[in-house]
């Protein structure tokens, strides 16, 4: 099973709006992530872009449709397409999320939550097996962004994360927007979860912005927007782990409300400079 590999550098997700900006000079990014959905068509322009890019960059494949926290079978024709993405372009890392998204013949487009259980965690574990066995590599499993949470659960979702880990090899996709999202939603402390997370099994980090409102009773709701900058309190929570585990592949995602290039460029940047800050302290 080929391992996630990424360069642990900043990186960005791919924008069909930004092409010829990234292609008109090198730009400070190690690697880029596109979502594999985009490109399981034979070919035209989202293809003639992303070979081109390939070629000097090193290349994330993010899926949002596998529905892996689904309870009925993996969709075996979407895990196909996937493969022939996979196959075409030899991204560094796969990654997919820790969510469910279809029901029976229905595909609901949103990524949804699970209750953490043994029989959630056995189905899980038992649909990342049939990824990793199908695409030959590392799967990484990203910690979803929550709004409700299950009177059910019987694990947290740390020990979730970590025994899935330990059944199936795969590596941990680890979005601090997301662990800010939710346990503000949730009233809890970023920083306890971070102390309790796999840290050990991380291979990528997510960084996006976040909107803010209020729920029903008038308490603080974030939600996971991808349409804003990073928000300073993501920053530091950011630069915190950094410190903590050293340098790692770290994207920023900007998915509604797309920026300009430099817009985008500058968030990378950002990203860039509190990994030099990491290098340079374990160096020391």
């Amino acid at each position: 099973m080929k391992p996630s590999a990424l360069p642990r550098r900043p990186g960005i997700g791919f924008k069909p709006e930004h092409f010829a900006s990234i292609i008109a000079t090198p730009q400070p990014v190690g690697f880029l992530e596109v979502h594999a959905e985009n490109y399981m068509g034979a070919g035209g322009p989202p293809h003639a872009q992303l070979g081109k890019l390939r070629k000097d960059y090193a290349l994330s494949i993010h899926g949002v449709g596998l529905s892996i926290g689904s309870m009925q079978p993996l969709d075996k024709d979407h895990l196909q397409r996937l493969k022939s993405v996979c196959d075409r372009y030899e991204p560094e890392s796969f990654s997919e999320h820790l969510a469910w998204s279809t029901h029976d013949t229905l595909f609901l487009n949103d990524l949804l939550p699970l209750p953490y259980t043994m029989a959630t965690l056995s189905r899980v574990a038992d649909h990342i097996d049939q990824v990793q066995d199908t695409l030959k590599r590392q799967m990484l499993l990203e910690n979803p962004a929550t709004y409700i949470l299950f009177e059910e659960s019987t694990l947290e979702e740390t020990e979730f994360l970590a025994e899935i880990v330990r059944r199936t090899g795969c590596g941990l996709l680890l979005d601090v927007n997301n662990v800010f999202v939710a346990s503000t939603n949730h009233n809890m402390n970023p920083r306890d979860y971070l102390s309790r997370f796999p840290l050990q099994w991380i291979r990528e980090i997510h960084l996006s912005g976040h909107s803010e409102t209020t729920d029903d009773e008038g308490a603080p709701l974030l939600i996971d927007s991808h349409d804003t900058p990073v928000k300073d309190p993501v920053w530091a929570l950011y630069e915190e782990l950094i410190a903590r585990t050293g340098p790692v592949a770290s994207l920023v995602e900007w998915d509604n409300d797309v920026p300009d290039w430099p817009v985008l460029r500058a968030e990378a940047e950002a990203a860039g400079a509190i990994l030099d800050r990491a290098t340079r302290l374990r160096a020391a």
